[in-house]
This record gives structure tokens, sequence and C-alpha cells, in this order.
């Protein structure tokens, strides 16, 4: 399902580079740490040898001070001492905790299925982001005085494997960075990541407490991560698919600041399907009615499930027509089967699987997650050497839509790239990504780039939405 624009491929670097970088300093966190244990990060080899680096359990002690918002007393207010340390497992963390951090960072009209405890949970105990797929999990947590945490990021990890250089799995194109600094002799990998792994979804990716300090709480922490990468001698550090407001305050940070596009479906406020159909011009109304036709003739028949309704056949027949798509795709399977065991059991009724069955048999399925206004549409699936025509815009794109407006969902997000997605209602919109490079010659080279970058993929979202599929008018609403 590749886009049919240059931009959101990996392309060749357009940018010139000097024949010598000077290295630039990353600015510190200040702050007191004793004896503390230390652990080692894997490197893999480039064309300069680099010596096994150590990284702190403890990223230090610190004030936090300030005046009191104006509805708050000074009583209430004292200055509070908090502390940085990462763990190297999201199961030393508490659930509640954890979700406390997320549930005050989205609230809970937007709350966010994949920055959830369990979500990620599943990620590292199913064996899919772990050191040995190339995903080594760093998370940095703040706890204050009572040991209550205060911040956290979400799934800070080294992206680094023995013997193996790749940015699979967070769907912000760098390939052509990496060839760029292998090509003059330095090394991109391993590099620190921050994201929620394999999951293109935009959502705050350092989330906070409701507290009156939260905001120098963000600044310890987006001062710790580069402090962070500045000290294990990393050549980046990524924060992918942020909020936009994250976004435009990581650019006061000394971020690059990227764009991306992805398609997504709007509810206004819809009573049935057959009302949303009647926004779209009549050529793709007619369309979609055809393909929808297809579905009954070939004698399939399509269920959501939800929760308890997912039963273990389900996952396992699931988990096979995962691979098909993956193998087909000359993809990486990068979730194991107990993943989706795990999520089914852990996250409930959260969890949509929207099933195509022929008899009794299952031919396909599609896996969507149900945050706070938002279906998020994730992987799709069929059985080996099997076709049915339509069968793919039904299960990803029409069920979405269907249970959104049966659920009073404001937006379907059906993954990333896909232009195929517009004629079926789904319009381009903003994603989000920040890069903070080390190295000053490339940061200049890749700074100029991601300008050029930008004005292309607004030039092509203002192309698209003037030729949408809806009703003239209706895309501006």
């Amino acid at each position: 399902m590749a886009v049919a624009v240059s931009y959101c491929k990996p392309s060749p670097f357009l940018g010139q580079f000097p024949s010598h970088f000077g290295r630039s300093q990353c600015r510190q966190v200040t702050g007191t740490s004793g004896q503390i244990p230390r652990i080692s990060a894997l490197f893999w080899e480039s064309k300069k040898s680099v010596a096994q680096q150590e990284v702190d359990f403890s990223l230090g002690d610190f004030t936090l001070t300030g005046s009191a918002p104006e509805d708050i007393s000074a009583n209430q207010v004292k200055p509070k001492k908090i502390s940085l340390s990462v763990v190297s497992s999201i199961l030393d963390v508490s659930p509640s905790g954890w979700d406390a951090c997320n549930l005050d960072a989205t609230g809970p009209a937007k709350s966010n299925p994949f920055l959830t405890h369990g979500f990620l949970s599943c990620l590292e105990e199913s064996g899919s982001a772990v050191k040995e797929t190339g995903w080594m999990p760093r998370h940095i947590i703040a706890k204050d005085e009572c040991e209550n945490i205060l911040g956290r990021t979400t799934s800070c990890t080294y992206l680094c494997r023995a013997n193996l250089i790749h940015s699979y799995g967070e769907f912000v194109f760098d390939h052509s960075w990496a060839d760029a600094y292998y090509s003059f002799g330095a090394r991109y990998y391993p590099k620190l990541q921050c994201c929620v792994p394999f999951t293109p979804v935009t959502g705050p990716r350092i989330l906070l407490r409701n507290t009156p300090f939260k905001d120098q709480v963000f600044d310890i922490m987006v001062s710790a991560l580069k402090d962070l990468a500045a000290k294990s001698q990393l050549s980046s550090l990524h924060i992918t698919f942020p909020s936009e407001n994250e976004w435009q305050k990581l650019k006061g940070k000394g971020f690059l600041q990227r764009i991306g596009m992805q398609y997504h479906w709007k509810n206004r406020n819809y009573k049935n399907f057959d009302e949303f159909l009647m926004d779209m011009k009549q050529s793709k109304r007619k369309n979609i009615r055809q393909e929808r036709k297809k579905i009954s003739a070939q004698n399939l028949t399509m269920k959501r499930l939800r929760g308890y309704e997912i039963k273990a056949r389900h996952w396992d027949t699931f988990y096979k027509f995962y691979r098909n798509t993956t193998d087909n795709k000359w993809g990486s399977p990068y979730l194991t089967r107990e993943f989706f065991h795990d999520m089914g059991s852990k996250m409930g009724d959260q969890v949509l699987l929207v099933v195509a069955e022929e008899g009794e048999e299952l031919v396909a399925g599609a896996l969507n997650l149900i945050g706070g206004d938002t279906l998020f549409g994730r992987l799709w699936g069929c059985q080996p050497r099997a076709y049915y025509p339509s069968l793919h815009f039904e299960a990803c794109y029409y069920q979405a839509i269907e249970a959104a407006i049966e659920l009073n969902l404001n937006t379907v997000e059906a993954g990333a790239q896909g232009e195929h997605k517009i004629q079926r209602g789904y319009l381009p919109v903003t994603t989000y990504s920040c890069h903070y490079l080390m190295d000053e010659g490339f940061r200049t080279a890749i700074e100029e780039f991601l300008v050029r970058e930008s004005t292309q993929v607004r030039l092509v979202m203002k192309l698209l939405h003037d030729s949408g599929p809806f009703k003239e008018g209706l895309e501006l609403i």
C-alpha cells in the first residue's frame, strides 16, 4: 500500500556535507548523583571503531522551583525534588503510575490505547520490541520524594542490534540520513528513539501528571533525553509522531521539525453509513456502493468482534493472516503470535477485530484499537493464495467507518500511507516528528533538506484536498 508520491519514500539525501564535521555539544542536565549501577549498551560496527558505552540508570536529582499558578495558593506550592532514572523494562514500572501519566497527558476524551502500560508491556513481554529484534527499551521515569511518578517518556529506546542496521518499525524514513553518515565514515546507528514501536499514531511522547510543575518536568525530561544521547555518544535523538503541541515546544529546545502525512476519516455526526455517503461526490458514492456489493456476491459475511467475543482461535488465525501480509510485502514480522494473545487478554473491549467469514471459515481480518474519540486501524491480513475483490477496502475502511459511527467516535486513523484511501473518504492530515542531531555539519544539511521536504508535503496535501472525494466545501469543514 505504498503512497505514489516521492516524499513518502526514502530518497537520496540532497544536502552537501563537508569532509570534516565538528562535534556539537549537547546541553547538559545539571543534578547530583552518587554511586549508581551501570549497564552496557550494544553498538554495531561502523567504519570507525567504537568502544563499548555505558549508560547510567540514574540521570540525577533536580529541584522544581517557580511561582505558583494563580488558582493555587503559595502555601500549597512548595519546591519539590524529583529524580530521573532509566528503566530497561516497562515491567519495572507500576501500571497505575504509568497509566496515570497517560490519562493526565491525553485526557479521558482523547485516551490513546497505544500509550497504556498494557499495550507497551505486550510488546516487551511477547518478545516483539526487545533487544533481539532491534529495540532496546529505555524508559525515562521522573519521580518525586514520595516515589510518585510525575512523568515518563513513551518507550524511549536505543535502536540497536549486533550486526544489524535499520530504521524499520518507525514509519518516519531516515534511511538516506544513515547512508550519508556512513559514506563519511560516521555512524548513524544506534540512535535514541522516543516513540511507540511499530505504531505510526500521533500522541504525546512525554507524558506528565497534571501538577503545577509539569512544564518544568517537561523541560528537565527533554534535557535528560539529550544528555543521555550525548553521554552514550549516539548520533541523534528522534521523537516521532508527537502531538503538535510537543512538536512546537521541542523546536525551542533545538530539535529540527519534520512533517509527514496520513489519511484520516472524520465523523460529521453521521447517523449511519448511508448518510456519510451522501456527503460524497456521486462518482465516489457509486464506487463505494459497488465495492460493498462485491462482499455479499462472494458469499462473505463480515463481523465485528470485541473483547470476550475474540477467542484464541481468532488470534491464531489472525496471526497467520498477519504473516501472510508481511511475507507478501517483503516486510518484517515484528509482532509475535504471543503479542496478539497478550493484547487481547490485557486490553479487552479496546480491541475491535473485523473478520470475514466464508461459511464457517475465517478468510481475512483487520485489527483495530478503540481510543477515547478515535478508532485506530492497525493490521490487515487474509488467507495465503486467496483473493477476494474489494475485501481489503471493506474490512479496513468501510467496517471501521460503520464502527466509528456506532461508537460515536470522531475519527478513524487507518494507518500510514495509502492514497487509495482518499476516494473512500479518508483525507490527508499532518503528522509530526522532531530530530536532534549531534553533529553540526549534518544538522545544517538535514535542516535545509527538511525545509524543502516540508514545502513539498504541504503542496501535495493542498492538491489532494482540492481534488478530494467530498462535495464542494465539505473538505474544509
